[in-house]
């Protein structure tokens, strides 16, 4: 049986694809494997950041697993104004760490991040349809700018991931984690080369498991704890109390949802571009209110910001697997890996640098998809600045990150993000350029990318050494003018119809 056979009934979109049952949670899997470091890292952060015992953590972790697989379920499947039914894996949010931590160091507590994310989810809620109408203000140059730019700032995360994960340890950024990583990149590569379709597909998540197995018998994957701790767990409502509220904290937080809706938005656009599937401003909407009906129930279930995550949008890219029903599967498993602590623990052993070796690949994607996306584009004056300007600004928080540090902290909260820094300029300058055409110059700009020069190669086959222009006609090495005839002519001479020009030192006005 072919692949294309094997794999399933297709309904009228790209994304409604159902693939068999194993393969369908195997990929699922494989999204799981691939976010899995990016989901547990905000509780680890913000638990220890609020002093919490390392069982506080643990229930912090099994919660985001939980609630993310939860919100993953509703943003794939969908119900009638819920989800962009789009293969979007939804998850913590790592844009808002550093503003609850703020918060947390503020005196309010981990209580204090909860009620701060609750009323910003339901503020971001209520604006999610309006905010969904800027999708008209989001043509190619524009979407491909901030694809770009997901994959550009995910980078740093994949390289911070092969040289271990922890900058307070004794080996980050040793040869032996970068090594381990890079072994993992060639694992991808090569399986992608594979002839067959099913291990090309799933090559991310049969490189993880090779990289895990190589750490182990090299002794660089720890599985002793994972037996450790309860087998199954429910997360416990209000855990830590009830929310508490404070203005300030709720003020900043509602501006990381602002960034949250933004990225959300470059993702949806970004995996529909991908999948080659209509998406409208009402799509988009769906997609926002499921975000913040996620985020806004987290707080309760001991978690924080639920936000669509980029890597897995290059995953998307990388496979060609658009079903939306494989991602809710991996929505599935999160589910389970939240109630069964275990299960998250045997995940939770895989070496950091496996994944980074696999996420160097699968952010470049998204990269690339990008760059695919401003191929269509029209490089005139206009357009060729908002590229630039957009992808230099959103790469100033990546190469440099305190260069905010002066700016007021609503500033910072915004644009320390690359991807919603691009995104911002990006819009604002397409309005400027071209939505608000007044004042634009009717020739190229000095911006403009000039044509390429060229000849065809028949007009230079005729040439040889020496032959050269001077005052506007061809002379050859002798001196002498090579007539220039037309076709119709150069035929004609080939026929003896005509008699050829009769050669002429260069400079002779006789005829």
């Amino acid at each position: 049986m072919s692949a294309t056979q094997d794999e399933s009934i297709k309904g009228t979109r790209p994304e409604d694809a159902k693939l068999p049952l194993g393969k369908t949670f195997a990929y699922g899997l494989q999204h799981v494997l691939t976010m899995y470091g990016g989901i547990i890292a905000p509780p680890l952060i913000i638990g220890s950041a609020a002093g919490l015992s390392p069982e506080e953590i643990g229930l912090l972790v099994a919660s985001c697993l939980f609630v993310g697989g939860l919100a993953t379920i509703l943003q794939t499947i969908g119900i009638p104004f819920f989800g962009a039914q789009l293969p979007l894996v939804q998850g913590t949010s790592f844009a808002s760490v550093a503003t609850m931590v703020a918060i947390v160091n503020g005196g309010g507590g981990i209580q204090a991040v909860f009620g701060a994310v609750l009323v910003a989810a339901l503020i971001g809620f209520l604006i999610a349809p309006f905010f969904a109408r800027i999708v008209r203000f989001f043509p190619p140059v524009v979407t491909g700018t901030v694809i770009t730019m997901i994959g550009i700032s995910l980078t740093p995360v994949a390289a911070n991931w092969a040289m271990g994960g922890n900058a307070k340890a004794e080996d980050y950024g040793s040869l032996a984690n970068i090594g381990l990583a890079a072994g993992t990149l060639l694992v991808v590569i090569l399986l992608s080369k594979v002839g067959n379709a099913a291990i090309s597909r799933m090559s991310i998540l049969l490189a993880i498991v090779i990289g895990t197995v190589a750490a182990a018998l090299l002794g660089m994957a720890d599985f002793s704890k994972v037996g450790n701790g309860a087998i199954f767990a429910f997360p416990q409502p209000l855990a830590f109390g009830m929310p508490i509220f404070e203005i300030g904290g709720i003020i900043s937080m509602t501006i990381v949802v602002l960034v949250i809706l933004t990225e959300t938005t470059a993702d949806i656009l970004a995996v529909g571009e991908i999948a080659d599937t209509k998406v409208d401003s009402k799509r988009i909407a769906d997609g926002l209110r499921a975000d913040m009906a996620s985020s806004a129930i987290a707080p309760i279930f001991n978690t924080f910001t639920q936000s669509a995550f980029a890597q897995n949008v290059g995953l998307v890219a990388i496979t060609g697997i658009t079903s939306r029903f494989v991602v809710a599967a991996g929505g599935g498993i999160l589910v389970v890996l939240g109630l069964l602590p275990i299960l998250g623990r045997v995940v939770a052993a895989i070496p950091t640098p496996v994944l980074g070796g696999a996420g160097i690949v699968l952010f470049g994607t998204v990269a690339a998809s990008g760059i695919r996306t401003l191929s269509k584009v029209k490089y005139d004056g206009k357009n060729l600045i908002i590229v630039a300007a957009s992808i230099a600004f959103g790469c100033v928080p990546i190469v440099k990150p305190d260069f905010y540090e002066s700016f007021p902290v609503w500033f910072q909260t915004i644009f320390h993000s690359g991807i919603s820094s691009a995104a911002v300029m990006a819009v604002l300058l397409n309005l400027l350029f071209n939505v608000l055409k007044a004042g634009n110059t009717k020739n190229n700009s000095v911006f403009a990318a000039a044509p390429p020069r060229m000849v065809r190669e028949e007009e230079i086959c005729g040439l040889i050494d020496g032959d050269h222009f001077e005052g506007g006609k061809l002379i050859d090495k002798d001196g002498y003018e090579i007539p220039v005839v037309t076709s119709e002519d150069y035929e004609k001479i080939q026929t003896g119809a005509i008699q050829m020009p009769t050669p002429r030192l260069a400079g002779n006005s006789e005829h």
